[in-house]
This record gives C-alpha cells, sequence and structure tokens, in this order.
C-alpha cells in the first residue's frame, strides 16, 4: 500500500468516525492527529466552532520535559498536558476522536495519559 493509499484510507475512516462522534458544549470532542514526528490534541466544540484547550509535542512544556524520552513518551506528556488545560476551563469529560488512527501506540498513550490526567471519555 502506497502513502497516497494509505492517507485516502485514513481519511475515509476519519469520516466514519466524525460522523458518529460530535462534541457538544457540555461535552466536547478530544480531536487527535499524529504526523511522523508530532502528536497534536485539541479539546474542541462542534456546536460553536471553537477549540477549547491544545497541547502538541510543539508545545513549550512539553519540549522541556521530553529530554531523553520516545514518541510514546512525548505523547503521554500531551495528554496530560490537554488534560491539565481542559480541567482548568471547567471541561471534565469529553468524546475521544482518534482521527481514523488505530488506537494503540502514541494514539492509545495519549488517551490514557488524559484520562489519568482527570479526563473522563
Amino acid at each position: 500500500m502506497d502513502k497516497g493509499s494509505r492517507r485516502i484510507a485514513r481519511q475515509r475512516r476519519h469520516l466514519r468516525i466524525r460522523a458518529k462522534v460530535r462534541g457538544e458544549t457540555a461535552v466536547p470532542r478530544l480531536s487527535l492527529f499524529r504526523s511522523l514526528n508530532h502528536i497534536y490534541a485539541q479539546v474542541i466544540d462542534d456546536s460553536q466552532k471553537r477549540t477549547l484547550a491544545s497541547a502538541s509535542t510543539l508545545d513549550s512544556e512539553v519540549k522541556k520535559a521530553e529530554e531523553g524520552k520516545n514518541k510514546t513518551g512525548k505523547s503521554e506528556l500531551v495528554g496530560s498536558l490537554v488534560a491539565q488545560r481542559a480541567l482548568s476551563h471547567g471541561i471534565n469529560r469529553v468524546v475521544f476522536d482518534r482521527g481514523g488512527f488505530k488506537y494503540h501506540g502514541r494514539v492509545k498513550a495519549v488517551a490514557e495519559a488524559a484520562r489519568q490526567g482527570g479526563l473522563k471519555f
């Protein structure tokens, strides 16, 4: 499978997920994007079309603490940081949008770290 068809397959999976998963004001959506080197997480209210909290491996807080960690370890830092930022905005329940990626590895690390950080989903 070449790169183009893998990307298209992921986008189709993502559209199937998005048809079922919707972030509301009471329960926003925790959206995830994973690139080759970085991972990005956003808490989104789809009804108002606003990002309420976000974190990624490019954040300065993560960059300081990521020294000597592999990509999965960095993903755990992103998960705990997005949970911390969401809780500071009064958000404790979210629906998880894995973005068409398989639930393992870095995606699973973000989800479990966000759960340990206090988010319920």
